[in-house]
């Protein structure tokens, strides 16, 4: 199933890496955030050279429930949320896999930005792909307006996930608006400026997002 996801965002952003997320877990993670559980984290380690390691704890608990009612399946209210869970940390890693391929740093806002556009636009995709009349604009509601950074997990880092999420929000309205369009061109643009936004920088992100209507 990881596998399968990763390929998902693959095939969104034609961004292909000889990776797999699941040749890359760990069984627990090495930071807890206070007494809160964590169920999801990437870990990134420079090695002595030029090279990184990285590791990705995904909650076992949360990967069973996806075992048993898979989002490729049938993605809604009673899986969403682990979900998007596995699809954090599955966008982290083949962010940063993707980008040390191409020998190009990655800033934690740019992370967590791309994370937050990832899981919005692969649920939008599941949902289409399983019955496009499924697809509503609550989806844009329950993801950004209706969640929100939990400060005890967030910690001295709360001000950075607000900023990701905040604009995440913004650009990802942008892109319902056209991919909701009847005009097929519409649509095709609208993956077009996917996939560049993904290849962008984050000081380019943070501009293009700002001059959005």
């Amino acid at each position: 199933m990881l596998r399968a996801l990763q390929r998902l965002l693959e095939t969104i952003y034609d961004v292909p890496t000889p990776h797999g997320v699941d040749d890359f877990l760990i069984p627990q993670p090495a930071l807890q955030a206070g007494n809160a559980a964590v169920d999801e984290q990437v870990l990134v380690a420079e090695d002595d050279g030029d090279g990184a390691s990285i590791g990705v704890f995904l909650d076992p608990q949360v990967l069973s429930r996806l075992d048993v009612a898979s989002p490729l399946d049938r993605l809604d209210d009673a899986n969403l949320a682990d979900f998007c869970t596995v699809m954090e940390g599955i966008s982290h890693f083949h962010y940063l896999a993707w980008n040390t391929g191409h020998d190009r740093a990655v800033s934690r806002l740019e992370l967590e930005l791309q994370a937050e556009v990832d899981k919005y636009i692969s649920s939008r995709w599941l949902l289409c792909r399983q019955s496009a009349s499924r697809v509503a604009p609550g989806l844009h509601w329950l993801l950004f307006e209706h969640a929100h950074v939990d400060p005890s997990l967030a910690g001295p880092d709360y001000a950075l996930y607000q900023t990701a999420h905040r604009y995440a929000a913004r650009y990802c309205r942008d892109l319902d608006r056209r991919l909701a369009s009847d005009r097929r061109g519409s649509r095709r643009a609208a993956v077009a400026e996917l996939r560049r936004f993904y290849r962008c920088g984050p000081l380019r992100k943070l501009r293009h997002i700002d001059q959005l209507a």
